[in-house]
């Protein structure tokens, strides 16, 4: 137990691959530290170094960083991790996979002292699993929580057959229908995000984006709107999939299936949180169908909820709204 505010440097590492799962980790880490002496502290890209430079050098005792900003700052002296007796990476499966691993390699070899290696995630394939017990020297123990239900039981989970160009109007009409709810919709790319809520705005409905392509200041304004009800439809990638928790939201709808079937998982993980009910909505045109198989087979080898994809309300119909227009 730490008995003084004074920092000897830093203890633990928490590395996580967005910024903003590194803000929300640090804002919790601060609220439970509020009536310790412990010093936790955030950093990561998109924002001036110059204050968390100076707050690195106040002394620090937990540090949550985004890989590429907390290399920039161990370069430049800002950073010192010879302390270091704890590395925690959040979200393992995306920080070991190929974007990730030389980042985490390079730390582990920069790690002077006997330390712990801790792993968090919702999922964990088996070619992930063999990486992050190479990442460690000793004997590692696995805890898995409810590992037979990758997918909370809060979430009810509905599968709509949906052509391509009839997405739009199925999303205007579904939000039309629901005008208090909160909803985040998920599409693959950042062209796609502000494509689909360029067409929402031209019917009079009211969204905003979240993508990498922001920049951070948007980022971090459109995510504390978001939660604090300023907007109730948010539109993103997958940057916005794993880990953000927005207790209130009511349906989580992928616009677009995703790539990986783990990121599912992830994204409808949004909804249904802590004691609160959600519905998960995927839309799935034809090009998709391949990918909805996918998700299928994942859950099949790890949860019953596979069962209830398969029973699911299953929609083949035109759009009664169908009209000429390019695709979203």
């Amino acid at each position: 137990m730490k008995t003084s505010k004074k920092s000897f440097g830093i203890k633990c590492i928490i590395m996580v691959p967005t910024r903003e799962l590194a803000a929300q980790i640090g804002g919790v880490l601060n609220d439970l530290s509020k009536h310790t002496k412990v010093t936790a502290f955030a950093v990561f890209g998109g924002v001036e170094q110059d204050r968390q430079i100076q707050k690195l050098a106040d002394g620090i005792d937990i540090l949550v960083a985004t890989p590429g900003r907390m290399f920039d700052l161990i370069s430049q002296g800002a950073i010192g991790i010879h302390q270091v007796d704890t590395l925690v990476l959040d979200e393992a499966d995306r920080m070991l996979d190929p974007g990730f691993i030389k980042d985490i390699q390079a730390v582990k070899k920069m790690l002077v002292q006997k330390h712990q290696t801790l792993f968090f995630s919702a999922t964990l394939n088996k070619e992930i699993k063999k990486l992050a017990f190479s990442q460690v020297r000793t004997s590692a123990i696995r805890i898995q929580v409810s590992p037979e239900d990758p997918v909370s039981k809060n979430v009810t989970h509905f599968l709509l057959h949906v052509e391509m160009d009839d997405k739009r109007f199925f999303l205007r009409r579904f939000i039309t229908d629901h005008p208090e709810a909160k909803i985040i919709v998920f599409v693959r790319t950042r062209v796609r995000a502000e494509r689909v809520a360029k067409a929402l705005g031209r019917v009079g409905i009211e969204s905003v984006t979240l993508h990498g392509e922001k920049d951070q200041k948007d980022r971090t304004g459109v995510m504390e709107g978001f939660k604090e009800g300023l907007t109730r439809i948010l539109i993103a990638t997958d940057i916005s999939a794993r880990g953000i928790d927005i207790p209130d939201v009511d349906y989580v709808i992928n616009y677009d299936l995703p790539d990986k079937a783990e990121n599912y998982v992830h994204r409808v993980g949004r909804t249904g949180r802590g004691v609160r009910k959600g519905i998960a909505l995927s839309y799935c045109s034809t090009e998709e169908k391949e990918r909805v198989e996918a998700i299928q087979t994942f859950l099949n080898k790890k949860s019953r909820l596979s069962r209830s994809i398969k029973k699911t309300m299953i929609i083949r119909c035109p759009c009664p709204m169908r009209r000429r227009a390019s695709r979203t």
